[in-house]
């Protein structure tokens, strides 16, 4: 038996993920976007917003739309840039670990 889990939405977390000025992956100093994982969700829905990163206009339609990867290496490298995106959002004081 699954467990059905919320879905996470934060739109904070999503202006902090807009706040990185240039693609976690090619490095293009631009205006980014998150892009959401491409996984375990259904049509129109996003998955969490913890598990997205930011792209540009270009590797984010290279990802989601793109031809020259398979559907498992746009997963990967997606995957990739999510680690990325977690990295310096935690390296510029946006997220941490809350006391108890």
């Amino acid at each position: 038996m699954m467990i059905k889990q919320v879905i996470y939405r934060n739109s904070k977390w999503l202006d902090a993920v807009k706040s990185i000025e240039y693609c976690v992956l090619c490095g293009c100093y631009c205006q980014t976007q998150p892009a959401h994982r491409n996984e375990g969700k259904g049509m129109g829905m996003k998955t969490d917003d913890c598990a997205c990163a930011a792209l540009c206009n270009q590797c984010h339609y290279q990802i989601d739309n793109g031809k020259e990867l398979t559907r498992e290496e746009r997963r990967i490298l997606l995957d990739k840039a999510i680690v990325l995106t977690i990295i310096q959002l935690a390296r510029r004081g946006k997220i941490g670990v809350m006391k108890a």
